[in-house]
């Protein structure tokens, strides 16, 4: 599938910034703005890109409504396993939204308000990443016993939970269950841990179908007055997921995947110190990224 063919339009230029909205702007992350409609917040995906926790000067154009339009697909498969923030009417409303704002007609969510848990919900499937530092140094992923002969990249004997807190600025740190259950209350940290493994199982099994793997995934979730839970923020995207293909897997080093890792690699490739300011990114980076992303829209979404 070209870029023309995908079934919404792709921007010429990347939106990194939203201004002129008749909204308080209440949050601003590394990709997402947050604004406050009175009764439920619009969830606004620019088109920034980040690496090392330095958001780059130059976005990819799109990158925000492929990130929008996948978790879209994602949330609509997740109802049968748990409610999630998208407000009952969602389509209808950023429908009438994007008459008025079209740039902002598919890379927006309008969402409950919810009181976020101050953990993230990670499942991992595979060894790789801090997991795979964690088992390197330890022989342990965290605070789970695991076999002595696994390398980089194995499949773990079972999708294992690994919270971490839920840090501002900088990385988000691995949390011991009882620390975890501290935080957000015994019985809401293990609805937390079943759910997340449900929904991993639920993403790794029509990832198989799509001939990828879904090595690791995180979730938020949120609860409202009641205490009742909800998935909240973005599902399965390359930017909260690791995903590798099938046909090109092998033990024992680190996978190709559909994420920012190819502008990972260019940046690793300069004499840069990870700090402000950012180098400037060529044209031929920018591309291969965003042609990272459109593919995985393709193979997450068939």
């Amino acid at each position: 599938m070209a870029v023309n063919d995908l079934p919404f339009p792709m921007p010429e230029n990347a939106l990194l910034e939203v201004i002129g909205l008749p909204y308080p702007l209440i949050a601003s992350g590394k990709v997402r703005e947050v604004f406050d409609m009175g009764d439920a917040l619009l969830m606004v995906a620019t088109d920034r890109v980040s690496a090392f926790d330095v958001v780059m000067r130059e976005g990819l154009a799109g990158k925000g409504i492929l990130l929008t339009q996948i978790s879209l697909d994602w949330f609509a498969l997740s109802g049968v396993i748990t409610q999630h923030h998208l407000v009952e009417n969602h389509e209808a409303r950023v429908e009438e939204l994007g008459k008025i704002y079209p740039e902002l007609r598919y890379r927006s969510m309008i969402v409950k308000k919810l009181n976020p848990l101050s953990i993230e919900a990670v499942v991992r499937g595979y060894l790789d990443g801090s997991g795979w530092e964690s088992y390197s140094q330890t022989g342990r992923l965290f605070e789970h016993e695991l076999p002595r002969d696994l390398v980089q990249s194995s499949q773990l004997p079972c999708p294992l939970f690994t919270p971490t807190t839920k840090a501002n600025s900088g990385h988000d740190m691995p949390i011991d269950f009882s620390d975890a259950a501290k935080l957000v209350g015994e019985d809401l940290f293990w609805r937390v841990h079943d759910l997340s493994i449900q929904l991993y199982e639920m993403g790794s099994v029509r990832a198989q179908g799509a001939g990828i793997i879904l090595a690791d995934t995180k979730f938020e979730f949120g609860t409202d007055e009641d205490g009742d839970l909800y998935l909240i923020d973005e599902i399965f995207t390359p930017d909260s997921s690791r995903y590798w293909s099938m046909r090109e897997y092998v033990p024992g080093a680190a996978q190709p995947s559909f994420d920012k890792q190819f502008l990972r690699d260019y940046l690793n490739s300069l004499d840069w110190d990870k700090t402000l300011p950012p180098p400037k990114l060529p044209d031929d980076v920018l591309k291969g990224a965003l042609d990272r992303y459109i593919e995985a829209y393709i193979k997450i979404t068939k």
